[in-house]
């Protein structure tokens, strides 16, 4: 081989090297926690096997499930680039846990709660500045008109200004409505705003928002009790597109 196409063929590699590791470059992971310590979801199941493929068809996170506390200390979660939440009631995390857990989205990492997320840790002012809202009931479950409220948003950009959804609809109190993006809620003309257990309040049916938590970013949706809802391929981009934006991947 002559001198000239021997560098060249140098040059080439080295030029190669990084797109190979770049293409190698390994998932992020994402833990998503279903320890249910109040009403538990049948729905669970399914919800572990959707978002698993999302995250291998995605190529760029993996989804690890457990219900297994343990997993909220500061050396495990150094594995993890976001945490979802499937979870409902006080779950027996030790003030340890739960401290681990606050310091890994103050530090820039993701939170995302899905349904009854916002039905979890009353007793633990924390996570309600961390999440933004609680359950307060679900008057409606049926089919309902749902408002896109910032259709530029990424996260939700692609459904336009509104979409019809069959599911429970939750009702949120103690809504942090000043350090929340909302992204969608409820159209209550879709709805019997007579019917029994109905809370009105300022801030309307807020049923997903964004919002910061340090340097951290914090997504919550409150669909996603029918298996319908996690078969819809819309909620399914709204779940992928939310898991990107919280590890600052572009959805």
């Amino acid at each position: 081989m002559r001198r000239r196409d021997f560098i060249a063929l140098l040059g080439g590699a080295a030029a190669v090297q990084p797109l190979a590791a770049h293409a190698e470059r390994p998932q992020e992971r994402i833990l998503y926690f279903t320890y249910s310590a109040g009403f538990r979801h049948d729905v669970i199941p399914l919800s572990k096997a959707i978002l698993t493929g999302l995250g291998r068809n995605s190529g760029v996170f993996e989804v690890t499930a457990t219900e297994d506390t343990s997993e909220f200390s500061s050396e495990n979660l150094e594995r993890y680039a976001a945490v979802m939440f499937y979870t409902s009631g006080e779950l027996p995390m030790s003030d340890a846990q739960k401290t681990a857990l606050l310091d890994f989205v103050r530090s820039g990492r993701g939170f995302m709660g899905v349904h009854s997320a916002a039905d979890t840790f009353y007793t633990w002012p924390d996570y309600l500045d961390l999440i933004g809202g609680y359950f307060d009931g679900h008057p409606w479950h049926q089919a309902v008109t749902i408002e896109v409220l910032d259709p530029s948003n990424p996260l939700v950009a692609f459904l336009g200004n509104s979409l019809q959804v069959e599911d429970e609809i939750y009702q949120i109190r103690d809504f942090d409505y000043r350090g929340s993006r909302v992204l969608l809620r409820l159209d209550p003309s879709s709805v019997d705003l007579g019917k029994t257990g109905v809370h009105q309040r300022f801030y309307g049916w807020p049923l997903a928002w964004t919002r910061s938590y340090g340097n951290g970013r914090v997504f919550y949706s409150a669909l996603g009790h029918e298996p319908a809802v996690w078969q819809d391929a819309r909620y399914q981009r709204i779940l992928t597109n939310a898991i990107l934006w919280s590890m600052r991947r572009s959805p």
